[in-house]
């Protein structure tokens, strides 16, 4: 009983190491499988991989600019009798009010030198 199993078990490591041998003789009388085959598959998966995230992040950005146009819409509300009394007003900006009060808070005259160490020196 022992021969038998020891029989089996010969016959059937013989049986792998020859159906891997052909595999290996697949391969090489078939460079297409062993190097065509990989290739397209990498290319296709990674084209519909890419086209997946891409997708999501085009789904992110059409959501944000839904929620920005649902503000630009409430600010643009209108009733029977024009525009919605709390609606969002934005102050008006000139830029010559703009220069003067950044002229009031900063003196350009009047600064301290400090000298911006170079990395060798630290």
């Amino acid at each position: 009983m022992n021969t038998t199993k020891k029989a089996d078990s010969v016959e059937r490591d013989a049986k792998v190491l020859k159906q891997a041998s052909q595999f290996k003789r697949w391969g090489r009388k078939h460079p297409f499988v062993r190097y065509g085959l990989p290739l397209i598959s990498l290319t296709v998966f990674g084209a519909v991989g890419l086209a997946h995230l891409i997708q999501g992040s085009k789904e992110v950005t059409k959501e944000k600019e839904d929620i920005e146009w649902e503000v630009v819409e409430t600010t643009k509300a209108l009733s029977r009798t024009g525009p919605v009394e709390g609606a969002y007003k934005p102050k008006k900006l000139s830029l010559d009010d703009e220069l003067k009060a950044l002229q009031q808070k900063v003196d350009i005259n009047s600064y301290d030198y400090k000298p911006i160490p170079r990395p060798s020196e630290k």
